[in-house]
């Protein structure tokens, strides 16, 4: 099996079935579990830095391909250590690599697969309630079978991240980035310019949250204004997330340190963004019900000129990691007790995400009963 860091999302297409996405707080349950049950950890060309994700030191033996030999052996120790070009070293390695003609331990993996996306698909289809705007999930599962072979896909930081990471399959020649090594906000509409700058035949798609939104991103759309006639293909979309709420920070605060959202530093204003991009000659999108997603994506898709297409969303939605961990589930319990003026619609969210996952008839419970 094969997992992805973020970086690398774009490095191996999701139709695989042995390919179970990305690793880390930001990734799959099918991840989770391939190094959980790890016996051999081949690294190539990363340097994820979350060693809680990766195998117990002593339970797999470990091989590393890097470029740069200080980073050999520095986030698990390997046995064997490469330095090289990952592409000509893997060409080396291949002809001494013995068949494994029996298909089980692959199988299991592809069951994991289609157990998740099973949960991904249920989560993405729980509607949101009344007056509380569009399942955020949805937004990017509609995305997902509508991308373009050709796409170039950005992602800002926040809980747009965990969307991106998670809902978006990635098939063979799409390319996808953020800001992985600081996780600085703001990147997501710079990156698309440059991307459509560097192939400006190929369609690009920001997606972004409205906290970075409001710090920089929407300034840029001012250069994409300036230039956009001058790609051969004007295909370029900016999607927002707007949930009035620094949504990442609130839910680390609730879950890593037990605390309620805190509204003077979490809250912030809700700014007409579709109709800014229409004062600036663009086109303006806006979605406020989840069965207007589809037809919205087919248009921002179909128009002559860079869309940005605004979606209401709802903040209590949990980006929830593909493992909770007692400590989380404790901090989860002690915000409750202190008090979530949201608490009604945080216990209603979270209880939804997670019983997906579990409850019978679900495709994660029918991996388990077929494993």
């Amino acid at each position: 099996g094969a997992a992805k860091a973020l970086l690398g999302k774009a490095a191996l297409p999701d139709d695989l079935p042995w390919v179970t996405g990305p690793i880390g707080l930001l990734g799959t349950k099918p991840s989770y579990e391939l190094m959980t049950e790890c016996d051999t950890l081949l690294v190539v060309g990363s340097g994820f830095p979350y060693s809680e994700f990766l195998p117990k030191e002593g339970q797999a033996r470990g091989v590393q391909i890097d470029l740069k030999a200080d980073m050999l052996s520095l986030r698990y120790p390997m046995e064997v250590n490469l330095v090289g070009d990952s592409a000509e070293t893997l060409r080396a390695l291949l002809p001494l690599l013995n068949e494994r003609p029996d298909p089980a331990w692959r199988e299991r993996i592809a069951r994991w697969n289609t157990a998740w996306r099973d949960t991904l698909a249920e989560r993405a289809a729980a509607k949101a309630s009344p007056g509380r705007g569009v399942n955020p999930q949805r937004v990017f599962t509609e995305l997902s079978p509508r991308l373009p072979d050709d796409v170039i896909l950005t992602s800002d930081s926040g809980s747009c991240a965990n969307w991106f990471a998670r809902d978006l399959m990635m098939r063979r020649g799409m390319m996808a980035s953020l800001s992985g090594g600081l996780a600085s906000m703001g990147a997501a509409v710079p990156y698309a310019i440059a991307a459509k700058f560097a192939h400006p035949v190929r369609p690009v798609i920001a997606m972004v949250g409205d906290g970075a939104m409001q710090m920089n991103n929407m300034a840029e759309l001012i250069t994409v204004a300036k230039y956009w006639r001058q790609w051969t293909n004007p295909r370029w979309i900016c999607m927002v997330l707007n949930n009035e709420d620094l949504n990442q920070v609130t839910w680390e605060q609730r879950v890593m340190e037990g605390d309620p959202k805190f509204d003077a530093s979490q809250q912030i204003p809700n700014v007409p963004y579709h109709r800014f991009a229409t004062l600036l000659g663009l086109q303006g999108i806006y979605v406020d019900d989840a069965s207007q997603l589809g037809t919205a994506w087919d248009q921002a898709l179909a128009a002559d000129r860079p869309v940005v297409l605004e979606v209401k969303t709802d903040p209590e939605v949990p980006p929830l990691p593909p493992h909770v961990t007692l400590q989380q589930a404790k901090h989860f319990a002690q915000m409750l007790m202190k008090g979530d003026a949201r608490e009604h619609n945080v216990i209603v969210e979270t209880a939804r995400q997670v019983l997906s996952a579990v409850l019978p008839g679900n495709g994660e419970h029918r991996g388990k009963s077929d494993s």
